[in-house]
């Protein structure tokens, strides 16, 4: 609450910068708070002397400065200021530290307050090497769409695995992720199978060798790379090769000439998109029998999360399904002009390559 109104203040002002008056002492109680919590380097770094945040610089200069100096710099000039009641209460950590604890320790070590003041700096200077190998690390861990290739990410020691991890998780969830959760992902994360671990109103999912963090809603897991879909688009005229964005959807389906295993161009002449129902049947090939569309995803080892995107039909019949393929039920004859399609959900940084950008009904 204190640094929001300090926030409107400046913006009501017109001024960017605000200085903070916090100082040595603040420092090193901030840096045995928090290693009494069991804080990691970020934690230890305690308070930076300058940070940008939603366009204000926040800026301490006096954070190398011990309180004494202070203290008599306001006394020999005759500064008003004032204190804080809350300052005496003990209910608070950081009160009870400087109430019961301080005097104590700097009895017993004169040195505390610089010691530890100079731990915290190192700490920022380690924080910042931590940061710069995470990003390192990141270009080879990365799978796509902002997910996290699990055998890619083993190969790592594990000390390296811990920070990659802790910098993939606040990435992906726009904030640090609780330290029980890195503890469990470094305890059980292996190679196979699939498994889940719930992050409040989101969840980390293993698929096939792939980590993502999505959030959990009534609809299902959502990716955090997926947009929030726009309405639905109903149909889609297709009268050549190209790339047809369907954002409603969530994604955009190519279609490109092939010689073989297409589908007749005369039959993408009117599409229409549809959910699932649970009724469809999809036929894998030619001689096999439809089955539906669970039996199909389970045996072709497709994810729920990838199971999205519109269901096309021609007059009736299911043509293609994302994930799936065609249905051989259209299959063309090799005399036919024919298309091969490819769905590709959609992602903030994917590119539309090839042909020319249309847009469904």
């Amino acid at each position: 609450m204190r640094y929001r109104a300090l926030r409107e203040l400046a913006d009501a002002q017109g001024t960017s910068v605000i200085l903070l008056a916090h100082h040595r002492r603040d420092q090193a109680e901030t840096f045995l708070l928090q290693a009494l919590r069991g804080a990691g380097a970020a934690g230890l770094a305690g308070m930076p002397a300058r940070v940008e945040r939603a366009g204000i610089t926040w800026m301490r200069p006096w954070l190398g400065r011990p309180r004494e100096q202070i203290d008599a710099y306001v006394t020999r000039h005759r500064i008003k200021c004032i204190e804080d009641d809350s300052n005496e209460d003990p209910r608070y950590a950081r009160n009870r530290l400087r109430l019961e604890v301080w005097s104590a320790l700097t009895g017993a070590f004169p040195h505390a307050e610089a010691s530890l003041a100079d731990s915290a700096q190192r700490a920022q200077e380690a924080l910042e090497c931590l940061t710069e190998l995470a990003e390192q690390d990141m270009a080879s861990v990365a799978a796509h769409s902002n997910a996290l290739d699990v055998k890619a990410w083993l190969a790592l020691s594990p000390a390296r695995r811990s920070n990659v991890l802790r910098a993939w998780l606040k990435q992906a969830a726009g904030r640090a992720a609780p330290a029980s959760l890195v503890t469990r992902l470094m305890a059980e994360l292996r190679l196979g199978g699939s498994a889940r671990w719930p992050i409040e109103n989101s969840e980390v999912r293993l698929y096939r060798g792939v980590l993502r963090f999505g959030e959990t809603t009534g609809a299902g897991f959502r990716p955090t790379t997926e947009q929030r879909p726009e309405p639905h688009e109903s149909s889609l005229s297709v009268d050549g090769p190209g790339a047809f964005d369907l954002p409603g959807w969530g994604g955009c389906l190519h279609v490109a000439r092939t010689r073989e295993r297409g589908v007749p161009l005369a039959w993408l002449g009117r599409l229409d998109l549809k959910p699932r129902s649970g009724a469809e049947r999809f036929q894998g090939g030619i001689g096999r029998p439809p089955r539906s569309l669970k039996k199909q995803y389970q045996d072709q080892c497709v994810p729920a999360w990838e199971r999205k995107g519109p269901l096309f039909y021609s007059g009736g019949q299911l043509v293609f399904v994302p994930g799936l393929g065609l249905d051989a039920r259209v299959l063309a004859l090799p005399d036919q002009e024919q298309m091969e399609l490819h769905w590709q959900p959609r992602t903030p940084d994917a590119a539309l390559d090839g042909g020319v950008l249309k847009r469904g009904s």
